[in-house]
């Protein structure tokens, strides 16, 4: 080994040691007849200083400074010297009760200027950084995020091994399916003309590990989708992929609620309680969204909503309104949020409230708010429209006291709930109700197992085709009202993250079939595609369902960050390229011939 230790490990015990440390050279600081290096490494920074009455007779003074002022950012260096005990400490690092006192120092590689900082805090945009990776990588911050990920990865091994699941690789080279988001494909050289697909997630070889008797089967595995990017998606990314047999919807949550809880406590020192679990219809219905941040309430009052049914709209003068506001009138829904303690809200606080949700990302048409102010006293951008007394109505329904304020939009049902949704988030933000340090896990349930598409003129799975109904909705199959089947399936939302989803799976294969069919499947399509599978079903499948949890987000949801980049060692920009060794790129007319291109 060409070093005796690390960087971050030795302290006011080793004093009096002789040792040999390799690193990085963080910073140099020449004063005048002593010179002060950092050095870093994986385990941290140390400080060696050279001081002429202390150097080796060895070597003349003059050559080993001459070196030390000769040392460069990020030169990786071997030195061998004395720990001794500071003078000067530095409580903010590990070893900052001792230091090196320096007699050898060798250059093992000398650096260029790097053109960024390699600080915990850098001068360097994002786009540059990624470019140069490799150095962004040396920083404290991502490397603590990589270390938290290995973390995370070795604790869900623990856990799962611990009840008896077992880890099997599945094919990365498989064949592309027409659900779901667009597949990468790979040419193959062999079979001119025909393709792989990288997998969207191991789903039909897990549950055709449930058919062979691997009733406990978990991977950590790498999955691609062809999509757009966001700040929590890259088109390769990584899941916790498991699934069980002889099992209902209760022994999946409870399972893998178990696992959460033990990564909390394992890896965050945190005691989550039990689950709460909550409907797609009531998570819509209170916060607009299937995946609600429950840190704080604030939940949508409506004040018109469709019928049931879809028989019309019920008329706003029946909910605690009046004629002759046009913008409620003529909307499919109106609805609302009280934010407690409000009502000083400014006119520019409230302008730039009613800029945000007309923002195209989020589309209303404008905002009305409704201030109760502490005097008892209501003032509302609709005066000329509500009097006092209805407006006082409206406070009762939206819970509202003095000091409060009332924010209130109307349109379409589905845009409206989005738009609000997001306007609930920024007042959290706003009120610093967004904790980054609580976390508010929730189970959300019985989502509709079908959407359809006007523009195709056919039902798509929510999910994914694998995913069987809920039991009580069986009867529907057979109905024109296949838009009241709900799924068994269930996502985990922990501070408006979904952090994992999943379902119970179909297992019988006239239910697959059927349900094939009613996605638009030809008997002879489904069989081209998902042939195995159903054959499989007729070699007795156990009932069985499972979840995937996304390994990037539990990540960065447990280091406090929205982005799931700075938790991936090698990432994508937001063009979906490495822009560190430029890919996608061009390939030769050489490789493009072999392959039939």
């Amino acid at each position: 080994m060409l070093r005796t230790h690390t960087c971050g490990e030795l302290n006011i015990a080793n004093s009096g040691n002789e040792v040999t440390l390799c690193g990085w050279v963080q910073r140099t600081r020449n004063l005048g007849g002593m010179v002060f290096i950092d050095l870093r490494d994986r385990y941290g920074i140390i400080q060696l200083v050279l001081n002429p009455s202390e150097n080796n007779p060895d070597e003349k003074p003059s050559a080993i400074f001459e070196k030390a002022q000769s040392l460069g950012r990020e030169f990786v260096i071997q030195v061998k010297g004395i720990v001794v005990e500071r003078s000067n400490k530095n409580a903010n690092l590990s070893t900052g009760e001792i230091e090196i006192q320096a007699f050898e120092i060798n250059i093992l590689n000398p650096s260029v200027t790097p053109p960024f900082t390699i600080e915990d805090v850098t001068d360097g945009g994002e786009e540059l950084r990624m470019q140069y990776r490799y150095l962004d990588l040396r920083r404290n911050p991502l490397k603590k995020n990589l270390e938290l990920r290995h973390r995370v990865t070795i604790e869900t091994r623990k856990y799962l091994d611990s009840i008896s699941f077992i880890e099997i690789e599945t094919p990365f080279l498989i064949k592309s399916t027409p659900e779901g988001a667009r597949d990468f494909v790979v040419p193959s050289r062999v079979h001119p003309k025909q393709f792989y697909a990288l997998p969207q997630s191991p789903q039909t070889f897990k549950q055709i590990l449930m058919v062979s008797g691997y009733d406990r089967y978990f991977q950590i595995v790498r999955c691609f989708r062809d999509e757009d990017l966001r700040a929590d998606r890259q088109p390769e990314f990584t899941q916790i992929d498991c699934e069980m047999a002889f099992i209902e919807q209760d022994d999946i949550l409870n399972t893998f609620e178990g696992l959460t809880k033990h990564l909390f406590k394992n890896i965050k020192g945190i005691d989550l309680g039990d689950f709460p679990r909550m409907s797609y219809g009531d998570a819509m219905k209170n916060y607009g969204c299937d995946k609600p941040d429950t840190r704080f309430e604030m939940k949508f009052i409506e004040l018109k909503s469709p019928r049931p049914e879809g028989k019309g709209n019920i008329p706003f003068s029946e909910t605690l309104g009046g004629p002759g506001f046009k913008a409620f009138d003529e909307s499919e829904m109106v609805v609302g949020i009280c934010a407690k303690g409000c009502a000083n809200y400014s006119r520019k606080q409230l302008d730039e409230l009613t800029e945000f949700v007309k923002r195209p990302q989020i589309g209303a048409k404008g905002l009305v708010y409704v201030k109760y102010h502490e005097d008892g006293t209501i003032k509302s951008s609709v005066d000329k429209f509500f009097n006092e007394s209805i407006l006082k109505k409206w406070a009762d329904l939206f819970y509202a006291g003095p000091g409060d304020l009332m924010l209130i939009l109307a349109g379409g049902k589905n845009q409206t709930h989005k738009a609000l949704s997001e306007l609930r988030l920024e007042m959290g933000n706003q009120l610093g109700l967004r904790k980054p340090e609580v976390f508010s896990p929730l189970w959300v349930y019985d989502f509709p197992l079908l959407e359809w598409n006007e523009m195709s003129q056919r039902w798509f799975a929510m999910h994914h085709p694998f995913t069987s109904p809920k039991k009580e909705d069986f009867h529907l199959l057979d109905t024109p009202n296949l838009s009241g089947l709900r799924a068994n399936a269930y996502d985990l939302v922990i501070n408006g993250v979904e952090l994992g989803g999943g379902s119970i799976r179909i297992h019988n294969k006239e239910l697959q079939q059927k349900m094939f069919k009613i996605l638009g499947f030809s008997e002879a399509e489904a069989m081209r595609q998902f042939g195995f599978l159903m054959n499989a079903f007729e070699y007795g499948a156990p009932p069985h369902g499972g979840i995937a949890f996304g390994l990037d987000r539990l990540c960065a949801t447990f280091g406090g960050s929205e982005s799931i980049r700075d938790y991936i060692a090698f990432p994508k920009n937001n063009a979906a390229r490495d822009i560190m060794i430029d890919a996608p790129s061009e390939i030769s007319p050489e490789q493009l011939k072999e392959l039939g291109l």
